[in-house]
């Protein structure tokens, strides 16, 4: 009776006249990368970004994700390429983008977080959510917010009104025998689509989800997605707090990936907390960045950190298989940012 390896090797002779690639493994996908223009991460990433995929950078505040964003879209300007900019909650500064070196006549910026007073008739979606679901701010330290703060007559202000709202009879706890009125919370209110009408008509309020805008971001990247022409597309999810933004179900994040490999776009999603799960081809952890130590009275910059947590593929230099255990890559890169004033260096 013939071996099991026998067996097989009269089978692929079989069929490797009829059907090639029936027992053939499809080969891996490397993608081409681009640079992000700093050298450290390049080096880390071996080229840069890949194209045609998901590349996720998270991380705490002023980790670094949106500087290394804006050096990207910058080598992409210069090298004559239109992207785009899907501002969820209205954080992205055009000076720091114009300081920063992007060519803003190539640059795409979807601001979904338009306020009333800045609702024009030609502004086709208009959104406001309210703080509370977005990250708050940090708390300063110090004396009035180290020196930085208000005038503390400032911060009695509203005080009154707090005191007299908790000696209202209706704040006051009942008792187990008295019978409690169900007070009905109102609904909230969210900036919806203007009416349809003359120039100058107010703004129609209607009630929506929570996570609208969020919602509305999604819409306008899948449509940037679907209709192509953009070589990077960034969706700016930084500021919203992570658990309304894992509420994004990961079939729009598959959708997203099949749409950027068939466009060849690099697709650029900033968070807090990871959300593409197995659909992002490379996840970025942004570290909390440490001061320079540069000067003892003068902020001259951040030293970044940056550390690889998934990457499904990676570059082979040969086709040699080692017998050892080859020794452990490298997943951490360091970077120093420096302010304007702090000059040459």
């Amino acid at each position: 009776m013939p071996s099991a390896a026998t067996i097989r090797l009269q089978i692929e002779a079989e069929l490797a006249q009829r059907i090639p690639s029936a027992l053939t493994p499809a080969p891996r996908v490397i993608r081409p990368v681009v640079p992000t223009g700093v050298s450290k991460i390049d080096e880390l990433l071996e080229g840069g970004l890949p194209v045609g995929a998901i590349t996720e950078m998270g991380g705490m505040e002023s980790s670094g994700r949106t500087a290394v964003a804006l050096s990207f879209l910058r080598h992409l300007s210069h090298a004559g390429r239109v992207c785009a900019w899907v501002d969820v909650s209205d954080t992205l500064s055009p000076e720091s983008a114009a300081a920063a070196g992007i060519d803003l006549a190539r640059l795409l910026w979807v601001r979904c977080r338009v306020t009333k007073s800045q609702a024009t008739p030609s502004t086709e979606y208009k959104f406001l959510l309210p703080d509370k679901y977005l990250v708050p701010a940090s708390i300063k330290k110090g004396l009035h917010g180290g020196g930085r703060g208000g005038h503390p007559r400032n911060e009695v202000k509203g005080l009154p009104e707090a005191v007299s709202g908790l000696l209202r009879p209706e704040s006051i706890a009942p008792r187990c025998a008295e019978s409690q009125r169900r007070v009905r919370a109102e609904r909230e209110v969210f900036m919806s689509q203007p009416q349809s009408g003359p120039a100058g008509s107010n703004v129609r309020i209607s009630p929506s989800k929570p996570w609208a805008r969020i919602e509305q971001a999604l819409r306008v990247t899948d449509l940037l997605l679907q209709v192509g022409g953009f070589s990077t597309i960034v969706l700016d999810m930084a500021s919203i707090a992570p658990e309304h933004a894992s509420r994004v179900p990961l079939a729009t994040w598959f959708r997203y990936r099949a749409a950027a490999e068939r466009t060849q776009a690099v697709f650029l999603l900033l968070t807090q907390h990871p959300c593409a799960k197995s659909s992002g081809e490379l996840l970025l952890r942004f570290l909390t960045g440490e001061a320079r130590q540069d000067e003892t009275t003068v902020f001259t910059g951040i030293e970044h950190r940056l550390q690889v947590e998934r990457r499904r593929f990676t570059r082979e230099l040969t086709n040699v298989v080692p017998l050892r255990k080859p020794p452990q890559s490298v997943k951490v890169a360091h970077w120093k940012s420096q302010t304007t004033w702090a000059g040459a260096r």
